[in-house]
């Protein structure tokens, strides 16, 4: 636990993913642990918890996410810091984290976690637009973290984070769809993404009872969003 003047400074994330709802569209959602002590006791948080004296924010976040979750994304983002005085009943600062994660790997490293036999039992996946009553001030958390995803959108490459190396103009436009909120138009968003120059069209195709869909990647030569002057080394898992 890191103090500052009575100051407590806690390190947290949210892990946002797109899985089937129940009408068979993707939605966001994302993983709460529920609370067994006070304050707050049963209520969900996101998952997170004291930064420790030999400890960067950004590695308190990755631990706290991995011990609770088993969830390790490969890259995390720092989100802000949310310092409100009355924000708990003791004086707490807490550095967010978000990344996002595909369904199948999810999947995988959930299913690893839990045949450790050290997965805890109080966490569970939620969508974000049916989310319970959560402790402290963690939905307003969560929603500056859906706003900073939905204002990255229309500048960089934040909606391939949930779709794998190749995919169909299709799966990411259902992406966009979960991430907007919204109904985009098929034909106007193929022109608009196959005049951007940011995809590369494959020579493969996804077959089904469809037509067969063509596989894109993205075209890496082009760089949507700079990372800033602090480079990868500041915002990548040590």
């Amino acid at each position: 636990m890191t103090r500052t003047d009575g100051i407590r400074v806690a390190g947290s994330t949210v892990i946002l993913t797109l899985r089937p709802s129940s009408s068979g569209t993707p939605a966001l959602a994302l993983p709460l642990v529920r609370r067994t002590r006070e304050p707050f006791a049963d209520r969900w948080a996101l998952p997170g918890g004291w930064i420790a004296p030999d400890e960067s924010p950004i590695d308190t976040a990755a631990r706290t996410l991995a011990e609770t979750t088993g969830l390790t994304p490969s890259y995390l983002e720092q989100l802000y810091a949310f310092g409100a005085v009355d924000r708990s009943p003791t004086r707490v600062i807490s550095i967010v984290y978000w990344a996002l994660l595909r369904q199948d790997e999810v999947l995988a490293q959930s299913a690893a976690h839990r045949a450790s036999g050290r997965a805890p039992e109080n966490v569970e996946w939620f969508d974000v637009d049916a989310l319970p009553e959560l402790a402290f001030d963690h939905a307003d958390i969560i929603e500056y973290a859906l706003w900073r995803l939905r204002s990255k959108v229309g500048y960089s490459r934040v909606a391939h984070g949930f779709l794998p190396s190749e995919f169909t103009l299709a799966d990411l436009r259902e992406a966009y769809e979960a991430i907007l909120g919204r109904h985009l138009d098929p034909a106007n968003f193929r022109r608009q993404v196959e005049a951007s120059g940011n995809l590369i069209p494959t020579d493969r195709f996804r077959t089904g009872s469809h037509r067969p869909a063509r596989l894109y990647r993205d075209n890496t030569d082009v760089e949507l969003a700079a990372r800033g002057p602090l480079g990868p080394e500041e915002t990548s898992i040590r």
